[in-house]
C-alpha cells in the first residue's frame, strides 16, 4: 500500500477552503489506493465513508502528473456519487482510461502525483461575469457538451473570450457557439494535490 500522502499547503491568497487538511489527505490516499488496487488486480473495498462531508455527492476531477508532466485527467462534473467514491473512480479512470495516454504502469505508480478538483454546483453565467482562475466553464448545445477546469485558462494565459472559445471547441462546437445560443455555465473548484517530495 502507498504510504500516507500529505496534501500540499495552501498557496497565499487561496480562497476559503471547504476541506480540512485531514479530509484532503484522505481523498488523496483514496485516489492512490484505487490506482494501486487495479495494478495489483485487487478489488477496492470501500470502508464506511470517512466522514459525512466526504460522503456527500459532488462532481470532481482527478488529474495525474508524472515528473511534472500531465499523465491523465478524468472527472464527473455532475454530483452523482459520494465524493470519496467519485475520487476513487476518476483516479482509476485517469490512470487507465484516458485515451490520450497509455495505462499507468506499476513502475510509474509510486511517482504519480495527484491533483483533485472538487466542483461546486453549476450555474448559468454571463460572459462578463467570468473570472479567470476562479471559474471553470461548461458549454452545452444539443447533445454536445464541453468542460474546462478553472486552472486551464490560467495555465494557457487565456482571457474570457479565449476561454469561452476553447470550451466551445472542447464540446465539438464552433468557437463562437457561446454567441449562438449555447448554454454557458460556470463552477468553481477547490483544487489540492500531493505534497511534492524534496529531491
Amino acid at each position: 500500500m502507498f504510504p500516507p500522502r500529505e496534501a500540499a499547503a495552501p498557496t497565499p491568497g487561496e480562497q476559503t477552503r471547504e476541506f480540512t487538511d485531514i479530509e484532503r489527505a484522505l481523498l488523496l490516499n483514496i485516489a492512490h489506493q484505487s490506482i494501486e488496487s487495479v495494478l495489483k488486480h485487487q478489488q477496492l473495498l470501500f470502508e464506511p465513508p470517512p466522514s459525512d462531508h466526504l460522503a456527500k455527492p459532488r462532481g470532481a476531477f482527478s488529474t495525474l502528473y508524472l515528473h511534472q508532466q500531465l499523465r491523465g485527467c478524468v472527472g464527473y462534473f455532475e454530483a452523482v456519487k459520494p465524493l470519496y467514491i467519485t475520487v476513487a473512480e476518476t483516479a482509476c479512470a485517469a490512470a487507465f482510461d484516458d485515451t490520450r495516454f497509455l495505462p499507468v504502469s506499476v513502475q510509474e505508480a509510486a511517482d504519480l502525483r495527484v491533483s483533485l478538483s472538487v466542483l461546486s454546483p453549476l450555474r448559468v453565467i454571463r460572459p462578463e461575469e467570468i473570472q479567470i482562475g476562479v471559474h471553470g466553464l461548461v458549454v452545452t448545445q444539443g447533445i454536445y457538451r464541453g468542460l474546462l477546469l478553472p486552472q486551464v485558462a490560467e495555465e494557457h494565459g487565456w482571457d474570457r473570450i479565449a476561454f469561452l472559445q476553447q470550451t466551445c471547441r472542447k464540446a465539438g462546437l464552433s468557437s463562437d457557439a457561446w454567441r449562438q445560443g449555447a448554454l454557458v455555465q460556470a463552477f468553481s473548484a477547490e483544487i489540492f494535490g500531493d505534497l511534492e517530495e524534496s529531491q
